[in-house]
């Protein structure tokens, strides 16, 4: 594995980072990674991270479920199940701020999310670098699955989702850019990532689920991520949470906490905590995951 480092901090472009956490990577390599906290603005990251020549390699564990549609234990049913409970949720949720929609799904993955937007009668376009992921969603939805933004024209598109991707993109500014110059005038993006200030976040440290490295490069809050779309050009709309998380994730984290064996008493825990988190998150949208809505 090779390494790179970032010398300067992709929100304010300081130099001076500070230690922020130490997390394994459980789904892959079994790897230690640093994350690290611009001293400026806040924004935490990993530093160093895989080159791109190395990062691909920590996508290929049968783990990651996300690329796949075959669950391979009781964490993996209730993600699918969770994904396909959403699905509808987010096509009305658009709906809300768009009506006849052509719609670029970012990271589609294997296309479970276009499909949902094909049966709504919208126009549906996907991107996804994984070869195999792009193939299951070509297959699912007959549709052209595109391996980045290049074959686009500007302005294309009225909506633009990026459901738990924007986390896993290396050139973090220059891909927001991209995608912004591909929506519409009067376009709305929908922005979905993990919040590292939420409960289940602060309860479970460097065992959170949600900073999966190396996958993870990017950690955002509702501070950070406000930050990034201003500075791009984009005013923001709304937050939304995705409540269904923190129940996923505080399973993920304490799988990790017990060597990656989930019990009994752990998913017990894990279902507890996950509505405790929701809870104190009410007052403070601190959720495990948010959505961020936003135009130009």
């Amino acid at each position: 594995m090779a390494l790179e480092r970032i010398e300067a901090c992709p929100l304010c472009n300081n130099p001076a980072f500070e230690p922020f956490l130490v997390c394994k990577d459980y789904t892959s390599s079994l790897e230690h990674f640093s994350l690290v906290r611009c001293s400026s603005c806040s924004f935490v990251f990993l530093n160093p991270r895989p080159d791109a020549v190395s990062l691909p390699a920590y996508y290929e564990s049968r783990e990651y479920i996300s690329h796949s549609r075959k669950p391979t234990g009781p964490i993996d049913l209730i993600y699918l199940f969770a994904r396909n409970f959403t699905l509808r949720w987010k096509t009305r949720l658009i709906k809300k701020y768009k009506s006849k929609i052509s719609i670029l799904d970012f990271g589609c993955g294997t296309g479970g999310f276009l499909r949902a937007c094909q049966r709504q009668g919208w126009q549906i376009s996907g991107v996804e670098p994984s070869e195999k992921a792009r193939h299951y969603a070509k297959e699912l939805t007959g549709a052209s699955i595109e391996r980045d933004l290049a074959p686009f024209q500007r302005r294309q598109f009225d909506v633009i989702s990026l459901w738990h991707v924007l986390e896993h993109v290396p050139d973090l500014r220059k891909k927001v850019a991209e995608i912004k110059a591909v929506l519409k005038d009067d376009g709305i993006i929908f922005i979905a990532v993990p919040n590292h200030e939420s409960n289940d976040a602060l309860r479970y440290q460097a065992y959170w689920a949600g900073y999966d490295v190396p996958r993870h490069l990017w950690h955002f809050t509702k501070t950070t991520m406000t930050a990034l779309l201003t500075a791009e050009g984009f005013k923001m709309r709304a937050i939304i949470p995705m409540k269904l998380d923190a129940y996923y994730v505080s399973l993920l984290s304490e799988k990790y906490k017990s060597s990656n064996h989930l019990t009994i008493g752990g998913m017990i825990k894990a279902t507890s905590f996950g509505f405790t988190s929701n809870r104190r998150a009410r007052s403070t949208m601190n959720y495990s995951s948010l959505i961020y809505i936003a135009g130009k």
